[in-house]
């Protein structure tokens, strides 16, 4: 539902919050999961987290730290493991292990030093035993459209660390999974920086429409890139509230910023938002 004519839309209230009207290409479905502190303590992660993201749609989820949005992604990867109860599906399918449909990028580039740049973003075609002609040519395709054309031969540590981000991006891509979850891939990138490669990966996505789940800890950030964000609570982690983003395709933060739209959605997910992480700090406090 819409709320006041804005831009809220069905949170915690839906059974299944969901946006789009494309095929599933996620489901999570009552989700529980729970894990062991330091002290043997089980201790709630995620309660009752109910999910669903269309085929094509870019999904930003914004959160508490400890809410567990790095474990949401771990359970659609097929990564996660241990006390849970409820479901997962991705793909059509219902997630048991790593689905080579699926491409996950982290906030660390986990480059390996010791390969030239095309060599790293062939890794995961070589381990799938692509033909080295062909991974030769989507190496260079993806390296050109995220310009990077020229640097086939360097090594990581010969870029910078914007580079080196579009690199690791590439490398996902390579495989060309249908879903690509990204675990604040651009959070340890200095402010300009960032915005580059902001600007140059929203570009790319709206060539591609991959469907994508995107971690993120800055609102403007999620705002920019996404057309849902979903505001998940302070641990035990749930879906609190999600927003449709209202700013047509193609889309620039330059553009966009300095509309009063921009300002407003802004601050209706800070409102939701700085009750769950005044919580989460004080649980922090009392661990």
């Amino acid at each position: 539902m819409i709320m006041q004519g804005e831009y809220l839309i069905g949170g915690a209230a839906s059974a299944h919050p969901g946006g789009g009207k494309g095929r599933p290409a996620i489901e999570i479905d009552r989700l529980h999961y729970s894990a062991r502190d330091r002290h043997g303590r089980d201790v709630r992660i995620l309660e009752d987290l109910s999910l669903t993201v269309a085929e094509g749609e870019f999904l930003a989820i914004v959160g508490p730290s400890g809410c567990g949005k790095s474990t949401a992604l771990n359970f659609i990867a097929g990564l996660a493991a241990g006390h849970q109860s409820g479901s997962v599906r991705a793909l059509g399918r219902p997630v048991q292990g790593i689905s080579p449909g699926i491409g996950y990028m982290f906030q660390t580039h986990g480059l390996l030093p010791w390969r030239t740049i095309a060599q790293n973003v062939e890794l995961g075609l070589e381990l799938k035993g692509t033909p080295p002609a062909e991974r030769a040519a989507a190496s260079a395709r993806l390296l050109r459209e995220l310009g990077l054309a020229g640097f086939e031969r360097h090594y990581p540590a010969e870029l910078s660390g914007g580079m080196r981000q579009r690199v690791s991006l590439a490398r996902t891509l390579a495989t060309d999974p249908a879903l690509l979850l990204m675990d604040e891939p651009f959070g340890a990138l200095d402010a300009q920086t960032k915005l580059l490669v902001q600007d140059g990966f929203v570009a790319f996505w709206e060539t591609y429409r991959k469907t994508v789940v995107f971690v993120t800890h800055d609102l403007a950030e999620a705002i920019f890139l996404a057309d849902r964000i979903v505001v998940m609570s302070a641990r035990p982690g749930r879906v609190k509230a999600q927003y449709a983003v209202p700013f047509a395709r193609p889309r620039r933060l330059a553009a966009i910023r300095t509309d009063q739209a921009f300002s407003d959605l802004w601050e209706r997910i800070w409102l939701d938002l700085e009750d769950e992480a005044r919580s989460s700090m004080q649980g922090v406090a009392h661990a």
